[in-house]
């Protein structure tokens, strides 16, 4: 940590934080989180607890002239058993809105999965210093994006020059809702997700509640979109309904209807957007759920297989078809009474010429130019002028509940 007195340490507060839903104060400093603390006190899901604290979206926003930035931080990282060890979190930092450097923190917590026992073990670890140096003199606006894939705790910000929060200019906030696609699973930075790269574009302030593995239609979730702040609000659902053989078609159609009306109580006329699974292949008409194969796991290679059966559609088992025939079908009876809520078909984000040349690595999720694929497509398709998230103005949120 520095002490050297020509450094201004400054608190780290919700003003300096976009991204999080809350902020929990710990024996080190402060933990961004994406689900509210009720949220997450309604579900003991591990995989949850540990992707919600993974603070994709978030980041720290300030204005200075300081040419120097330090942030002391303290990363949780996993270790898988019998596989190489995965590279460090990567920190984006953008001047005026322009990616400017890049770095990593080393050491931290070490969460340490056993596969094949079935069993977690955390390993504490040191504090570790992220410096960002040689930033021009005048006054900007620096951001620094978190690692999208490692639960971070923020310990101290320095720099050489006082700092201030960056008052709201006026943007509108997107709020969206996904799986791992969405999280960020394979990009390669923070501001490389295709959220982050769609919210780019289309000007607008992100909240992502891409929640990988968990996109499963709880009303806990529900009701956090409900009572966030947003202007605009997507919800892609599906996928990991499928992945985890979670229910049947005769819950899945009520349950959807059931996160809506939430979400409306709180949002009723903002523009909310059901976005449905982008195409992969072997759910397509394959019913989850999806399993790991762990034939190349020491090589550092994972890959999953969709172990249903298709003849089990008959009883209603779920593929990524038959839920893109229900979303399309549940939105289309909405909305003859709700004129703000739109669909779209993930497969015009990510379809069969797509997987033709930028195969799903894993059989599961898109890599790094998939998402900026993504991301491009979605931008031109619901920022467009005749898109669901049409305009750059417009009235902003407001609580009027």
């Amino acid at each position: 940590m520095n002490t050297d007195p020509r450094w201004i340490t400054t608190p780290i507060t919700a003003a300096l934080l976009r991204g999080a839903l809350d902020l929990e104060h710990t024996d080190h400093g402060v933990l961004p989180h994406r689900l509210p603390a009720r949220a997450r006190a309604q579900c003991a899901d591990p995989q949850l607890a540990m992707v919600e604290s993974q603070p994709s979206g978030v980041r720290l926003v300030f204005r200075t002239r300081a040419t120097a930035v330090e942030l002391d931080t303290l990363p949780t990282k996993r270790l898988y058993v019998g596989a190489p060890v995965r590279p460090d979190g990567v920190y984006d930092l953008l001047v005026d809105g322009t990616l400017a450097g890049q770095g990593s923190v080393s050491g931290g917590t070490v969460q340490v999965v056993d596969m094949g026992a079935g069993t977690t073990e955390l390993r504490p670890g040191p504090v570790g210093t992220l410096r960002f140096t040689g930033l021009p003199g005048h006054e900007k606006t620096v951001e620094i994006w978190l690692p999208h894939n490692e639960t971070t705790e923020l310990v101290a910000l320095r720099t050489d020059a006082p700092l201030a929060a960056v008052p709201d200019h006026g943007r509108r906030v997107w709020l969206h809702h996904g799986s791992s696609i969405s999280h960020g699973s394979d990009a390669a930075s923070p501001t490389a997700i295709w959220p982050a790269l769609a919210a780019a574009l289309g000007g607008v302030e992100l909240v992502n509640l891409g929640l990988g593995g968990s996109a499963l239609l709880d009303p806990f979730t529900a009701r956090a979109v409900r009572d966030a702040p947003a202007d605009l609000i997507s919800l892609k659902l599906g996928i990991n309904v499928v992945n985890t053989d979670l229910m049947r078609l005769r819950a899945f159609g009520p349950a959807v209807h059931g996160f809506l009306d939430t979400v409306r109580e709180g949002h009723p006329t903002t523009p909310l957007l059901v976005v449905s699974p982008i195409l992969c292949p072997m759910h397509e008409d394959t019913p989850g759920p999806t399993a790991m194969d762990l034939s190349d796991f020491g090589a550092g290679r994972i890959t999953f297989t969709a172990v249903g059966d298709p003849a089990e559609r008959a009883s209603g088992k779920l593929t990524l078809n038959v839920i893109r025939d229900e979303l399309s079908r549940i939105v289309a009876q909405r909305s003859a009474e709700d004129p703000h809520l739109h669909y779209l078909d993930g497969r015009a984000l990510y379809g069969e010429a797509d997987a033709a040349e930028l195969p799903l690595p894993d059989g599961l999720h898109p890599d790094a130019a998939a998402h900026r694929r993504i991301g491009e497509r979605f931008a031109g398709l619901v920022f467009a002028d005749d898109g669901a998230f049409a305009g750059s103005g417009g009235d902003r949120w407001d609580d009027g509940r």
